[in-house]
């Protein structure tokens, strides 16, 4: 029965099935992860509403424009200021635990925790809690448990794919992002009126048991032999005795070989992944543009309950249209960016249409439903196709830079670097806007606006002028 068995080719069919299956649970993984987020965006009119318009108080005839909000939401209706840099500055360092701790247990054990502390921050309502230190420690403690869930996925999905379709696929995959967000409002709509509790405690439901899923199912890259996995691409590498290594020497060789499983290389220090080229320069762009992406992600609802005075169920469903437009612009980011192998160009020629897109939709997006959907989804595509990019292909490419010599065990340090400095970005825009709004959503915009022209000329603009050498040099060694 065994004659005809060819380990090499087993492992190689092996490795397709499990690659598909880790794109699709870590797809599902970040999407729980942002879903969870999403509904503090969606309540956030409902615990600080304009009472005034809703009359006097009913029971002592007061005028008092907070006498319907959630205490102790009365004055104070976010808490992603107090959030935002504690989930930043744990994602700095949050890749460097994922480096050396099994990718699997660090992944579904951020998620269990985080649905605990989004479910707990729901249960306030029901427990009828009014004691703002209650829900900061529930966001706090969140927060710290989310920064688990960007550098494992980014991770196990690099490790498994190389770099010739990466940007397209990367950018599919990335939708997960938008998906959840999408999804988040759904659920959140659902009871924003009636239990705003629930809105938390679903969401909170979901991510915990996808992160029991992800313990029991999650392969990551190692299993099988390293010619499968992190060695060359099995598609260039195959032959009628499966896949080789560059040296000629096949697959089951190389399993028997105790040499070079003692020849582990060490996971990459904070400071050495900082000296990647590259790095530093994306870290800041991104600083910039998820802090454009996560304004739209907190206060687009009460934007649009503002400006054109719709209700919290519909502004939060109107809103899902930012992530529809983000879905595409992950895509075609990444489709655009393998197709002319610059990264870093096409990050740059988004954030600048990003700028005048921005500025219509402020002046001319509420004029009716429909100028409003399309404005919608035009914005999303250009303010987060550069940011999936970056937080995906990018990451994956400088975290597997040549720089690097074939040390895997820089991916989740790089990716953790890049996406928490943007988490800086993430957590300035929210209170930025919560400062500025007062003043008027001009002045908001216009605070987008110059973060989108920032992220430009800090990043790409300068990155694409030391890559045009590499990118030749690529092409005509292709050629």
């Amino acid at each position: 029965i065994l004659s005809g068995f060819n380990p090499a080719q087993w492992c190689l069919s092996s490795f397709y099935l499990y690659r598909g299956l880790t794109l699709v649970l870590t797809f599902l993984c970040y999407t729980s992860y942002h879903l969870s987020r999403k509904p503090i965006s969606i309540v956030k009119s409902q615990l600080h509403p304009n009472c005034s318009a809703l009359g006097p108080n009913p029971h002592n005839d007061s005028n008092s424009s907070t006498w319907c909000s959630w205490a102790p939401f009365a004055r104070c209706d976010d808490t992603s200021p107090v959030t935002g840099p504690i989930h930043a500055l744990t994602c700095l360092h949050s890749g460097i635990f994922g480096e050396r701790l099994p990718l699997r247990y660090y992944l579904s054990g951020g998620m269990v925790l985080s649905g605990l502390f989004t479910a707990l921050f729901g249960l306030g309502y029901f427990w009828n809690i009014h004691v703002l230190w209650y829900f900061i420690i529930m966001q706090v403690c969140n927060g710290l448990v989310q920064t688990t869930g960007w550098p494992s996925v980014v991770a196990c999905v690099g490790n498994w794919f190389g770099k010739g379709k990466r940007g397209l696929i990367m950018g599919i995959w990335n939708s997960h992002t938008s998906v959840g967000n999408i999804l988040g409002s759904l659920i959140a709509g659902v009871w924003v009126s009636s239990a705003w509790g629930l809105s938390f405690i679903v969401p909170g439901i979901i991510i915990a048991a996808m992160g029991i899923i992800c313990f029991f199912f999650l392969v990551e890259c190692e299993w099988c032999d390293p010619g499968c996995s992190r060695g060359p691409d099995p598609e260039a590498v195959t032959s009628n005795e499966g896949p080789l290594s560059t040296s000629g020497q096949s697959s089951t060789d190389r399993l028997d070989s105790p040499k070079e499983a003692a020849e582990e290389p060490e996971a990459i220090s904070f400071l050495g992944a900082l000296r990647i080229p590259g790095v530093v320069e994306f870290s800041l762009c991104l600083l910039f543009a998820k802090l454009v992406s996560y304004t739209f992600l907190y206060w687009l609802p009460l934007y649009i309950v503002n400006v054109a005075h719709f209700g919290a169920k519909k502004a939060g469903d109107l809103s899902t249209l930012f992530d529809v437009g983000g879905i595409l612009g992950g895509i075609f980011a990444g489709l655009i960016s393998d197709y002319t192998g610059g990264r870093a160009t096409t990050c740059c020629v988004m954030l600048i249409l990003a700028a005048p897109v921005l500025f219509l939709y402020n002046h001319v997006g509420q004029n009716g439903i429909g100028t409003s959907i399309a404005m919608l989804i035009v914005c999303g595509a250009l303010v987060n196709g550069p940011y999936a990019l970056i937080t995906t292909a990018v990451s994956a490419d400088l975290g597997t830079h040549e720089s690097l010599k074939g040390n895997a065990k820089a991916l989740s340090t790089v990716t953790a670097i890049i996406d928490g400095t943007g988490s800086i970005g993430a957590a300035l825009g929210p209170l930025l806007a919560g400062l500025i709004s007062p003043t008027g959503w001009n002045n908001v915009f216009y605070m987008l606006i110059a973060a989108d022209v920032l992220a430009c000329l800090v990043g790409p603009s300068s990155v694409g002028i030391t890559l045009l050498p590499w990118v030749f040099k690529s092409r005509s060694s292709s050629l």
